[in-house]
């Protein structure tokens, strides 16, 4: 049965939550990972042992004929150009951030003042492309304040546990705000002779006698002269003892190393008979076989270098006047020659050193290997190893130190950073430049930025509004005006141009800024007008 009635009207009201702030007390339950892991489950005790002889690999490292070349490239150009401070993002300079900034750089100066603190983490990194891990025995000061660090040498000298019940309430901070979480502890033994330490691993607030590695129970002393200190490890992949970068070759490693023995060992000895004396219808005398022996003693090294041999032979039967045909033949085969090409293994040898180059991803240019480069080769190979390899490395580095080693100090406006080197093409910058300045996409003010960054040097703005002003603005001013509209549609052009090419992604922002500010000037013109 159909009705008359009107629909009746609907309202939807949206409701929002109230804005959400993380909490800062600890979680209930799920505070920390419940995963297993495979030292828990399959060790016997607590202590664990690395899955290599560590020492083996010092030796490996340093007999080899390209492995310090690597580690040497990564130690320089990681950590080699120094660690700067700087402002966090989206932070505008204040007192407060000042300070702030002054402060982090006094402590990063002052961590050891034995030496550069640049130099500690070169050690570190050297030791932890040997080892696949290296350490820092992390001091503190009473009011528990990192106050200084140092590496420690003797990298298989160092044991940990696996991590130790119960979980203990830490306190982290994230942009200057504290968190707190619960976490596991290792603990850390050095043993050299008779001599053992105990370390606590770095952020674990309980004290220890680094005498025996036992903690201290709610009420019991200790002289702070036996109170352990910290390690913090560095480690390359996920492993307790990390994961050597090159272990995959080293059976190459191994293998080029005893070739070079045996060609060194080629040079003083031989490896096989030099030559062969065959002698047809006689036989050596007496004389001639005790000549051929001392001559063949002599001969080792560069002593017998010009020396010369006469050998004497006598007839089988033993007649002297023997006829024409039956006189002995002497005839001598020279067997060096036939294998000294195979005696080298210098194919054998590039191979293996390019394999362990691959394992550190670096071009010959890293390693003395440059004479197949040219400038722009050498540019190219420059930049892609800056992206894939050391710009990755320092900001682990990097963050290490600002969210591990100096959390505790709750920076909220400044972080630690590894300073790296200026691989600009001038070319490029150049071409970039003029493109730029002929589309009006540069102002002083930019030029100068550009510039100064080039040569290493801070500069200033300039203060005048024509700092702002595009070049090409202003030289259209100073010739007598312009067309605005003509200059915008020209723009236009050279923005879609620029759009269409990722290598001017930066000129194509300046583009857009400038075309902005042209229609904003155009529109002043006309309501002046």
């Amino acid at each position: 049965m159909a009705t008359n009635k009107k629909p009746r009207p609907m309202q939807a009201r949206i409701i929002k939550g109230r804005e959400y702030k993380p909490p800062l007390q600890p979680i209930q339950k799920s505070d920390t990972t419940t995963q297993v892991t495979e030292q828990e489950t399959f060790n016997a005790g607590d202590w664990i042992e690395p899955p290599y002889e560590l020492a083996g690999l010092h030796d490996l490292v340093r007999e080899s004929t390209i492995l310090p070349q690597c580690i040497r490239a990564y130690k320089d150009n990681i950590a080699g150009f120094g660690i700067g401070v700087k402002y966090a993002e989206d932070v505008k300079e204040s007192d407060e951030a000042n300070a702030e900034y002054n402060r982090m750089a006094s402590i990063i100066e002052l961590l050891n003042t034995e030496q550069d603190t640049k130099e500690v983490f070169e050690d570190l990194i050297e030791a932890r492309e040997t080892y696949g891990i290296a350490y820092l025995e992390v001091i503190r000061s009473l009011d528990g304040q990192v106050q200084q660090i140092e590496f420690l040498h003797d990298t298989p000298s160092i044991r940990m546990t696996v991590p130790l019940e119960p979980r203990i309430d830490t306190v982290y901070y994230s942009h200057g705000e504290p968190v707190q979480r619960k976490k596991k502890f290792r603990k850390f033994r050095q043993q050299i002779g008779g001599k053992v330490v105990y370390f606590k691993e770095f952020g674990d607030p309980r004290r220890m006698d680094w005498r025996d590695g036992h903690y201290l129970e709610d009420g019991e002393s200790l002289d702070i002269a036996y109170e352990a200190n910290e390690i913090l490890d560095f480690s390359i992949g996920i492993q307790p003892y990390g994961e050597v970068r090159w272990i995959g070759q080293i059976l190459g490693i191994d293998g080029s190393r005893r070739a070079e023995r045996l060609n060194n060992n080629y040079f003083l000895n031989g490896r096989h008979t030099p030559l062969m004396i065959m002698i047809q219808g006689g036989t050596l005398t007496d004389d001639s076989y005790d000549k051929l022996t001392k001559y063949m003693d002599d001969i080792k090294g560069e002593a017998g270098q010009h020396a010369f041999i006469v050998l004497e032979t006598e007839s089988t039967d033993g007649k002297t006047d023997f006829d024409e045909t039956e006189k002995p033949r002497i005839e001598v085969k020279d067997l060096a020659s036939i294998l000294q090409k195979d005696e080298l293994f210098q194919s054998y040898m590039d191979n293996n050193r390019k394999k362990v180059q691959s394992s550190f991803l670096l071009p010959d240019l890293y390693t003395g290997y440059t004479t197949d480069f040219n400038r722009a080769t050498a540019q190219t190979a420059q930049e892609v190893t800056e992206k894939q390899v050391f710009q990755p490395e320092r900001k682990s580095l990097a963050w290490a130190i600002n969210n591990r080693l100096l959390n505790a100090y709750g920076f909220k406006y400044v972080e630690a950073y590894f300073l790296e080197p200026n691989i600009s093409n001038p070319d490029d910058i150049c071409k970039i430049l003029t493109a730029a300045t002929a589309a009006g996409g540069v102002t002083p003010n930019k030029a100068k930025e550009i510039l100064y960054k080039y040569l290493g040097e801070a500069s200033d703005d300039y203060d005048e509004d024509w700092g702002n002003v595009p070049l090409s603005i202003t030289q259209s001013n100073s010739s007598g005006g312009f067309d605005l509209g003509a200059l915008t549609m020209a723009l236009d052009g050279k923005i879609q141009k620029a759009a269409s090419r990722p290598e001017d992604t930066q000129v194509y922002a300046v583009m857009k800024e400038v075309r902005r500010l042209l229609v904003d000037l155009k529109e002043q013109q006309e309501g002046e007008q």
